[in-house]
């Protein structure tokens, strides 16, 4: 069954892993677990290794993969850092850090997925960002395109250019499903809509995905504050009723659906990060844990009830 299938059914669960995430070893948990689960939709950093890492995890083989790129400027790409002549070694960072990114005051790059938590509670300006160098053509290389179902791009106002550009060679390279992630803050300026209206209509319908990225980042809570703004940015693009799925992103949680029903918003799928990946920390860091059955299956009943209450939630 190909990728526009399974979003044609509609109801559809997303699993993102990550864009900045480039921990093989929990790329291969997570796909593991969630396929397991019922999840056949996987977001993974655009890395070889970690596309490997989540085709490998996938249960019986099956799943589609979706790669996410940024612009310059994207949070979702950036890396932390600590200046050490400004640290004070208070340990906050670390403390609120939902990768478990910050160890012994050194950033483990591979895992930081740009979040900015750490950021927002130093209050030394220790901590500052850098920005990957690499460009499109660098980053969709032959062999990542053949291994994936799904390009994601994520936009930001200000930036129509880059964006367009990005988007013309995604069309001229890869002949697949892509998505366009914007935030909500994003959403709100004219000239993004604009580019967003310009994007699909060089394109067939349906074969792009909306994802509103009310907050990014920002699902660490269980509540219908945390997950409000990605209804906003979703509501903003149903106004557009533009040929193209909807999927709902950045702070999404189990209060998702409903608030969204609540507030008439039809959609294709929702996209669940951070609160994904955190009801099941505890049993990912278990060095064993995909070769222990008990580990495996007390981790597996807390994901396929999440899952559950995102794909069956009554429409």
């Amino acid at each position: 069954m190909p990728l526009k299938d399974l979003l044609e059914n509609g109801n559809c669960f997303k699993l993102v892993c990550g864009a900045g995430n480039e921990d093989t070893d929990e790329a291969e948990k997570l796909t593991a677990l969630y396929s397991a689960a019922g999840c056949k939709f996987f977001d993974v950093s655009a890395d070889k290794d970690v596309i490997n890492a989540a085709k490998k995890g996938l249960r019986n083989n099956e799943g589609y993969l979706c790669v996410s790129i940024g612009i310059q400027g994207d949070p979702h790409t950036r890396k932390a850092n600590i200046d050490y002549e400004k640290c004070k070694k208070c340990g906050k960072c670390a403390e609120i850090c939902p990768q478990k990114t910050i160890c012994g005051f050194k950033v483990k790059h591979y895992r930081c997925i740009g979040c900015g938590k750490c950021n927002s509670v130093c209050k030394h300006n220790a901590v500052y960002f850098t920005y990957p160098n690499k460009n499109i053509e660098e980053i969709l290389t032959p062999e990542i395109l053949r291994s994936i179902d799904c390009v994601e791009l994520h936009v930001i106002a200000g930036d129509k250019d880059k964006i367009l550009q990005s988007v013309r060679y995604i069309n001229e390279v890869y002949g697949g499903i892509l998505s366009i992630s914007a935030s909500l803050e994003s959403l709100r300026n004219k000239d993004l809509i604009s580019c967003i209206k310009t994007i699909i209509a060089n394109r067939q319908p349906y074969s792009t995905i909306i994802q509103s990225d009310g907050k990014p980042m920002s699902g660490g809570k269980n509540d219908y504050f945390t997950t409000l703004e990605t209804v906003c940015a979703a509501d903003i693009i149903l106004k557009e009723k533009l040929p193209a799925y909807l999927f709902l992103s950045g702070g999404t949680n189990s209060k998702t659906p409903e608030l969204a029903k609540m507030c008439g918003i039809n959609y294709t799928g929702i996209a669940v990060g951070t609160y994904a990946r955190k009801i099941v920390q505890n049993y990912l860091q278990e060095k064993n844990f995909l070769s222990n059955e008990k580990i495996f299956n007390e981790a597996l009943s807390v994901a396929k009830n999440f899952v559950n209450q995102i794909t069956n939630f009554p429409s």
